[in-house]
């Protein structure tokens, strides 16, 4: 049992947690969610023994083994493999112990010991997890220094993973993982048989792994049953019945302040009138619901260009002359597709990003590219990259020199940044509000292709929905890098897997991809696969509703355009059969008979005009419900 007791945490005059008090059940899988901010990581660092808080404590049991990554990633001479291994204390004092004991009896208390922890198949459950996490033989014996920041923290990962503590604390454990290393961590964690605290905003691992959410908002956490769909609904179900007292507390308050304004000047009411008052004074009032600018994504929509934006014919890409990363790739882009790049980390998904961006050459074959095309390239560098001494509104008016301060305020108020938010210095930003001012940044030209790289990396999870539906509705073409499967599910309609040195359609979907990595659908493995969907026909299938919901919008267009003409028309007649002076000179030279017949004709032109703006509004509407 992990009971957290008003725990108050105050940083920077600031109170982050308020009072947090939850019981959470011995052996539970608890995923704890919040916006970006409000202090998902501070609580953590409570739970972990590394921030003492101002009030409040946290109560375990005392033999519990708790795990947590530090803020340093393990560096070094020693290989992955070693530092995984390193992670089991017990068995390393006992290995170390057992190389210089001269008594035989307490070496044979060693080994015995050593076996019941079955130390000797160690060595093989650590290269497992590495594998799983992305570590072939060649890369678990190369030294730590050899790697980069992100793939130490896997290191770091693969360590806590294989210490098996009986509190796992995991802060964003996905967030340097591509999508094959986060399937392998959720089927890992779906076995694991301790208890868990997760800090994620991936709605797959919520759904999949997890059997409680703790909700952390404005300081106070509240315990859920289930997953994030769960959690969703019953949130969902408590908004609304918190907006109803709300309303209901509004209207007995205007109850109360007309009763007293209306009697207490009178002698036989004062007193009933001041006890009102009284009740209204002691009412508290109940806060609404407010808006969050976090959930802020608005693309600017491009001018056309005509297919295709970008070809590709045999190409080849790389870093040094004569030593392409991939070959032979052949991918057409069209302004209207939504792409997602697969492929392990280290097979070269973002060199293709570049070389569609144009930041690398092809080496060979061919890459065309429409002239007036403009791209809007994300990656986690760029948000690193921002002076955290500077605002928004400084970032933004740097990059459009020639456009009015109405126009830059504008291109941030598209990504929630208004206002006082406009001119908050980003080293007092959140990780999400630094993404979504990168966001704003790439986009500022309106591009006609966005090629996106890792862009939900510390977004919680309302923002990814609001992120989906965004990209959704830009009308420029998407390529998209993320290990988060649910927001590729939602966007994309083309797969392209970067493997063995090149990059090719992949025909299957999102499951499919996951079975395979999985191996769920190796042959022998006793399992009959389900019938799986044809990608190429649903590919189809979306291109023609794109297909028809564009031309049924251009109808809608239409329509409303003649509307508004035929409008106007009908009021140039109604002028000149009511008041010639004012019409036009061709209608003031006709006769009342001919204005009133060409009034009945523009109506039922009118008419006409306002039913195809109906029919193709309305089919407008059931094709994206469909």
């Amino acid at each position: 049992m992990l009971n957290l007791s008003g725990i108050t945490v105050r940083l920077g005059g600031r109170t982050i947690l308020d009072c947090a008090s939850a019981a959470l059940p011995p052996g539970g899988r608890i995923g704890l969610i919040g916006r970006n901010g409000a202090g998902k990581s501070t609580l953590m660092r409570v739970v972990a023994g590394l921030l003492e808080p101002d009030e409040g404590s946290v109560e375990m049991p005392r033999a519990a083994r708790l795990g947590y990554i530090a803020q340093e990633t393990p560096a070094g001479s020693g290989t992955p493999l070693e530092t995984v291994l390193a992670a089991d204390l017990e068995r390393a004092r006992l290995l170390d112990e057992a190389e210089s004991e001269a008594d035989p009896h307490r070496l044979a208390e060693i080994h015995d010991r050593l076996n019941a922890i079955a130390a000797h198949a160690a060595p093989a459950r650590a290269a497992r997890i590495l594998v799983g996490l992305g570590f072939d033989e060649e890369m678990q014996q190369r030294p730590l220094d050899s790697f980069s920041g992100g793939w130490r923290m896997r290191v770091a990962l693969a360590a806590l993973l294989f210490s098996g503590p009986d509190l796992l604390l995991l802060d964003e454990p996905s967030n340097h993982l591509d999508l094959e290393a986060t399937l392998w961590l959720e089927n890992f964690l779906k076995s694991y048989r301790a208890t868990m605290l997760i800090v994620s905003h991936e709605r797959d691992l919520l759904n999949n792994v997890v059997d409680h959410i703790l909700h952390l908002k404005q300081g106070k956490v509240t315990l859920y049953p289930g997953g994030y769909d769960a959690f969703e609904k019953q949130h969902a179900e408590r908004m609304a019945q918190l907006e109803s007292a709300r309303a209901n507390q509004a209207a007995q308050r205007a109850k109360l302040q007309d009763y007293i304004a209306r009697n207490s000047a009178r002698a036989s009411t004062a007193k009933q009138a001041q006890s009102r008052a009284k009740a209204l004074a002691r009412m508290q009032p109940i806060a609404e619901v407010a808006a969050d600018p976090s959930l802020s994504f608005d693309f600017p929509s491009p001018a056309e260009l005509k297919p295709p934006l970008v070809n590709l014919d045999m190409a080849a890409v790389g870093y040094e002359p004569g030593k392409p990363i991939l070959s032979r790739v052949s991918l057409r882009l069209d302004p209207d597709d939504r792409i997602a790049l697969l492929g392990r980390n280290g097979n070269g998904k973002t060199t293709l990003a570049r070389l569609l961006a144009a930041q690398l050459p092809a080496m060979e074959g061919e890459m065309n590219a429409t002239g007036k095309l403009k791209v809007g390239y994300f990656t986690q560098y760029q948000v690193e990259e921002l002076d955290s001494g500077d605002t928004a509104l400084q970032h933004m008016s740097r990059l459009m020199p020639k456009a009015t301060p109405a126009a830059v305020r504008a291109q941030l108020g598209r990504f929630g940044f208004s206002g006082e938010k406009a001119t908050m210095q980003v080293g007092k930003m959140s990780g999400g509000e630094r993404a979504r001012l990168a966001l704003a940044l790439i986009t500022r030209d309106a591009p006609h292709m966005l090629i996106l790289d890792e862009p939900t990396n510390h977004l919680d999870v309302d923002a990814r929905e609001a992120l989906v539906q965004a990209l959704n509705d830009y009308s420029g073409a998407v390529v998209l890098v993320s290990h988060d499967r649910h927001m590729l599910e939602l966007t994309a309609d083309r797969l392209v897997l970067v493997d063995g040195g090149t990059a090719r359609e992949y025909s299957g979907s999102i499951d499919d991809y996951t079975d395979m990595i999985l191996g769920k659908n190796q042959e022998g493995s006793g399992e009959k696969a389900a019938p799986k969907r044809d990608r190429k026909e649903d590919r189809r299938a979306a291109a023609e509703a794109r297909e028809r919901s564009q031309a049924l919008r251009k109808s809608a267009k239409a329509a409303e355009a003649e509307i508004a003409k035929l409008e106007g028309r009908k009021r140039e007649i109604e002028r000149a059969m009511f008041d010639p002076s004012s019409a036009a000179p061709e209608d003031s030279k006709r006769t009342m008979t001919e204005l009133m017949k060409l009034h009945a004709d523009v109506g039922a032109q009118l008419a006409e005009a306002e039913a195809k703006w109906i029919e193709a509004s309305e089919a407008v509407e059931r094709l994206e419900a469909a």
